[in-house]
């Protein structure tokens, strides 16, 4: 067993853990809130924080990687949008979860830990330009097709969009993580060493920490109603999206680290982030649960399938 697919099972292992010890009663649900919230809103950030320190990005060029990345989620969308309105005849409204689901990648909770786990810090600082971007610009796009859909009487207002997507991207505590670490970079400051020791201690947690809520979580989603929907959304995100990205990288000429960071990316599981879109526009939730559950646990044959593959092409 190579030791990047050895990462890839220790990091499902960690989810699988998380979700027994809900299962079993072991945990409550809360406990998972909780922990979920405290990674997500202290640790990731510091863990983010700190890499933008001192991140060199190993060559990687932004615009170029970014526009692969958002090439392969845009297709994906797309054909995630149309399966769930042609193949199963849902509402347009649904199928716009039904594009989520099988676009948005779970970048924080299970893509930070598997990338330092299979790529190391190297491959985390290319992780780190897609994260900075991947939230708001994949919040953006779903408030602009929501509102768009429910226009009805009021309208399109394009300030009232701004002014929401602008508060939310604001108050995003990974957002403020990046952004800090970046300004203090500029500065040029060295980081006392007490504050360093902080931001490691709670830093080097933020890992475990996050896959062992994610799972925990995952008692909450469930599986219910129809599953073929889910099923065949959740093969879309974890086969289809991946396989647009690598001929994204390929066409794009990104360096082998670069390609094979974003390819993995797009590999990811969807995240819960699919099923609270679904929740708050009131449809969808079934479809967005079922795919976030079964992807999560499909991902671990899938995720090792194309690590193999990236290796076989990159080495």
């Amino acid at each position: 067993m190579s030791p990047q697919v050895e990462a890839a099972l220790f990091i499902f292992g960690l989810v699988a853990i998380g979700y027994l010890a809900g299962l079993t009663g072991y945990l409550r649900a809360e406990t998972g809130e909780a922990l979920g919230e405290f990674a997500v809103g202290v640790a990731l950030p510091l863990l983010l924080f700190r890499t933008m320190l001192s991140a060199d990005f190993h060559g990687a060029a932004p615009w170029a990687l970014w526009a692969a990345y958002f090439s392969a989620v845009a297709i994906a969308w797309t054909i995630g949008h149309l399966v769930t309105t042609r193949l199963f005849g849902r509402d347009a409204r649904a199928g716009v979860v039904g594009g989520v689901s099988a676009s948005f990648s779970n970048t924080v909770l299970l893509g930070i830990p598997l990338v330092l786990g299979v790529y190391g810090q190297a491959g985390f600082e290319v992780l780190a330009l897609i994260v900075s971007v991947h939230l708001g610009a994949m919040m953006a796009a779903t408030i602009v097709v929501f509102a768009v859909l429910e226009g009805g009487d009021k309208g399109f207002r394009p300030l009232d969009l701004v002014r929401t997507f602008v508060g939310k991207l604001a108050a995003n505590p990974l957002i403020i993580g990046i952004v800090a670490g970046l300004a203090w970079r500029l500065t040029g400051w060295p980081l006392p060493s007490l504050a360093a020791r902080f931001v490691d201690g709670l830093g080097n947690i933020a890992g475990p920490l996050a896959l062992f809520s994610m799972g925990l979580g995952l008692r909450r989603y469930g599986i219910s109603g129809n599953l073929r929907p889910g099923v065949t959304l959740a093969m879309l995100k974890l086969m289809m999206m991946p396989a647009i990205m690598l001929g994204m990288a390929m066409l794009f000429g990104l360096p082998p680290l670069v390609a094979s960071v974003a390819v993995l990316t797009a590999a990811l599981p969807a995240g819960v982030n699919c099923y609270l879109i679904a929740v708050q526009f009131g449809t969808g939730q079934a479809l967005a649960s079922n795919t976030i559950t079964l992807a999560t646990g499909l991902g671990v044959v899938t995720t090792s399938f194309w690590i193999m593959v990236l290796h076989a092409i990159y080495g």
